[in-house]
């Protein structure tokens, strides 16, 4: 592995980050699916706030992250692919595959455990559905993500590149599928046959029980079609659906300090 991958991780994964963020910005801009909102500045204000508070909260309380936990784990000769002589490339594609298909459980199960409920909602409860919305999650919930993505590294003993090839791919196409991007049929149907598209997403974000418990993917699609949650398309149609969830909907639900302090709600 390059050790420039390893020694500038944070930075890789920062500069991929930010550089899809401000380009999926420009293009929900250029060609929106749904009208934009009058007042999007105080709504990015929070949503992108909730990053810097996850970051520093994740930092202090999980300060190993999966890839220093991975080459942790190669190191000691711990995992599940540790113990088999098979090519780096097919390792590594069995560990995306495997993390991808935990953090669409893990997402299904924040759905279905009350506790886990109350923090993943705040996720829920933006009114509006663009790409700042992939990144408002609150930072317990951040924070038990990474607790339980470093378990599973180490079980699996995923190589490093890998994992850090996940996370990026993760934090990309969560800014992707949340986008408020119009993509044409064609492409979207295309593009959803391995990826989940802003319009599969947005079905999951439904204010409707039944459409919000679909569509649990973040990465690869898949998912939703072998373990039967996927929905293909919202109710009322993807211009004209509600957004959001219905305990929080006033203009003091969506403030920073309030999001925080709402799995207490």
């Amino acid at each position: 592995m390059p050790d420039w991958i390893l020694t500038h991780e944070a930075q890789v994964r920062f500069g991929a980050f930010a550089g899809v963020l401000l380009l999926l910005l420009a293009a929900q801009e250029l060609w929106p699916r749904r009208a934009k909102p009058a007042r999007r500045g105080p709504r990015w204000f929070v949503n992108l706030g909730m990053v810097a508070i996850d970051s520093v909260f994740v930092r202090l309380v999980v300060p190993l992250g999966a890839a220093a936990a991975a080459l942790w784990a190669a190191g000691r000769g711990y995992g599940l692919l540790a113990q088999v002589q098979w090519p780096f490339w097919i390792e590594a594609t069995a560990a995306f595959l495997a993390l991808d298909c935990l953090i669409y459980w893990q997402h299904r199960l924040f759905h279905r455990i009350p506790l886990f409920w109350r923090l993943h909602r705040m996720h829920h409860s933006d009114l509006e559905f663009d790409a700042t919305t992939g990144v408002r999650f609150h930072p317990v919930e951040i924070a038990l993500s990474m607790l339980i993505k470093i378990g599973a590294v180490v079980v699996l003993g995923a190589p490093a590149l890998a994992v850090i090839v996940f996370e990026i791919a993760l934090n990309a196409t969560s800014l992707f599928n949340h986008a408020n991007l119009s993509l044409s049929p064609g492409l979207d149907r295309a593009l959803r046959t391995l990826i989940v598209t802003p319009d599969m997403h947005r079905v999951h974000h439904s204010v409707h029980r039944a459409e919000h418990d679909s569509n649990y993917g973040f990465n690869l699609s898949l998912w939703d079609h072998v373990f039967r949650s996927y929905t293909d398309q919202p109710a009322e149609g993807h211009t004209a659906m509600r957004i959001g969830l219905p305990a929080f909907r006033e203009p003091g639900d969506q403030r920073l300090l309030t999001l925080l302090a709402q799995p207490l709600r």
